[in-house]
């Protein structure tokens, strides 16, 4: 039986990003069809349909192609999410400003009190408690 799958599935596209995200908008649908009625259950069997087409669909390029396309649209999102994710690791050791005049963000060690803090970008200096 496993001999079989295997043959099945040799020359199939898999699982990308753009099915991952697929599936978990599938997965909200269906969590929002549970408490609201509407379309979302319909919703949710058509995105987890096309996941499912797209997994086992011989034609690689043009897969390949689609999630090219799903990654260069959410770069942005995917940025700002791991900006906002470091920044938030390093909550205990700095202090984050933003720089009045260019809007430039700062990260300050913690625990020097009130300093003046000059922005690298435009020269402005300001004071901040760290």
């Amino acid at each position: 039986m496993r001999e079989k799958l295997r043959r099945f599935l040799w020359g199939r596209y898999g699982n990308d990003n753009f099915n991952r995200f697929l599936m978990t908008a599938s997965l909200v649908c269906l969590l929002l069809s549970m408490i609201f009625r509407g379309p979302f259950y319909l919703l949710a069997l058509i995105l987890l349909g096309y996941s499912y087409f797209r997994m086992f669909s011989r034609n690689i390029a043009r897969r390949s192609e689609e999630n090219r396309r799903y990654l260069s649209k959410s770069a942005k999102a995917r940025n700002t999410l791991d900006k906002k994710k470091r920044e938030f690791a390093q909550r205990k050791q700095y202090r984050f400003f933003r720089c009045p005049a260019c809007r430039q963000k700062i990260r300050i060690p913690r625990g020097h009190g009130r300093i003046a803090i000059t922005c690298r970008k435009c020269g402005n200096e300001f004071i901040g408690k760290s």
